[in-house]
C-alpha cells in the first residue's frame, strides 16, 4: 500500500492538522473528523503517477 501524511487547515477550527492518506487509489472522497475540534471534514484527493494532484476539504455542518 502507498501511503502518504498530508498536512492542512481544518475548514472549521483553522487548526493545523495531518492525516494519512492511501494513495493506491486514483480518486477518493470520505468523511474523517478532525483531531482537534472533533466537527466533521469532508476530504477529496486525486492521484496521478503516485502524487497527489488535487486535494480539497470542506467543513460538513451538522
Amino acid at each position: 500500500m502507498l501511503i502518504r501524511e498530508k498536512s492542512f487547515t481544518c475548514p472549521h477550527c483553522l487548526s493545523r492538522i495531518s492525516m494519512i492518506l492511501d494513495l493506491s487509489v486514483n480518486h477518493q472522497k470520505y468523511i474523517e473528523d478532525c483531531e482537534v475540534c472533533c466537527r466533521p471534514i469532508e476530504v477529496s484527493f486525486t492521484i496521478k503517477n503516485g502524487e497527489i494532484t488535487d486535494f480539497t476539504t470542506t467543513p460538513i455542518e451538522q
